[in-house]
């Protein structure tokens, strides 16, 4: 309803939006050219960041423009799993037919990442999103499935994605071979109050629309709601779109932004 209300071709805010159409603030940027270092270097990193900072963004970004001759990448979101379970799913993104027993599953994991590697020249690209959320028997036997030649080679990159609790396991002294092995880190800030501003004002041009809809106090009433995060920036900018539509404004203040999302419970 707020798009014919507005003249918008589709939902500005969509989370759906394709990666050339992305709006990269500083913190982007900067997780993108450390990713793309990772992709020389290899070896695992260290993605933390709140609930919609971007991470998923910049890792699909990365994903979809991956030269696959080069790369192959493997996106694994569940990590509430068993040990098993884990090597599994990560011998089924790696295109093999799980084996039945563990130690089986572990050979035929090394196995296929080393082929890959030094047979093929293509580099395995694991990314485990919300890592946080793995058992620390996961994580413990991370340190052992990924390492190569007595721990001298890096035939893959694997990257960790989670939520800042990670830390938290990360410092429990079983998964300390782990954190040694960690080469890169980098956690997520969310956009500055300039940042959001150009990014509603971006997203809502490239949908067509020809006013500005959103006053500089609503744009800094969404920046300190969101706490700069895209994924809550999002939901609020919707909503007040929402509420705009409802009681016929074309323009929304400081005060809209904030009764819009009273009602939504956002």
């Amino acid at each position: 309803m707020y798009r014919q209300y507005f003249g918008l071709k589709y939902n500005p805010f969509d989370k759906e939006i394709s990666t050339e159409n992305l709006f990269l603030s500083k913190d982007m940027k900067e997780l993108d050219s450390r990713l793309k270092y990772m992709l020389d270097a290899r070896g695992i990193c260290l993605v933390i960041g709140e609930p919609g900072s971007g991470k998923s963004t910049i890792l699909r970004k990365m994903v979809e423009t991956l030269n696959h001759s080069l790369y192959k990448p493997c996106y694994l979101p569940l990590t509430t799993l068993t040990v098993k379970d884990f090597y599994q799913a990560m011998a089924s993104l790696l295109g093999e037919t799980p084996a039945y027993k563990k130690y089986a599953l572990f050979q035929q994991i090394q196995n296929c990442i080393q082929n890959l590697y030094y047979e093929q020249r293509v580099t395995p690209v694991i990314i485990i999103d919300e890592v946080h959320m793995a058992p620390v028997p996961v994580l413990d036997d991370l340190r052992a499935i990924f390492n190569f030649k007595v721990d001298s080679a890096n035939p893959f990159v694997l990257i960790l994605a989670g939520q800042q609790h990670i830390r938290n396991k990360l410092s429990l002294n079983t998964c300390y071979p782990l954190r040694q092995r960690i080469t890169m880190r980098y956690s997520m800030q969310g956009f500055s109050a300039d940042e959001t501003i150009e990014y509603c004002k971006s997203r809502m041009k490239i949908a067509g629309c020809t006013s500005e809809v959103f006053s500089p106090s609503a744009l800094a009433a969404i920046h300190s709601v969101s706490g700069g995060f895209p994924r809550n920036i999002n939901n609020i900018a919707v909503a007040t779109l929402m509420y705009c539509t409802e009681k016929k404004l074309l323009t929304a203040d400081e005060e809209t932004v904030y009764q819009a999302n009273i009602e939504t419970g956002i």
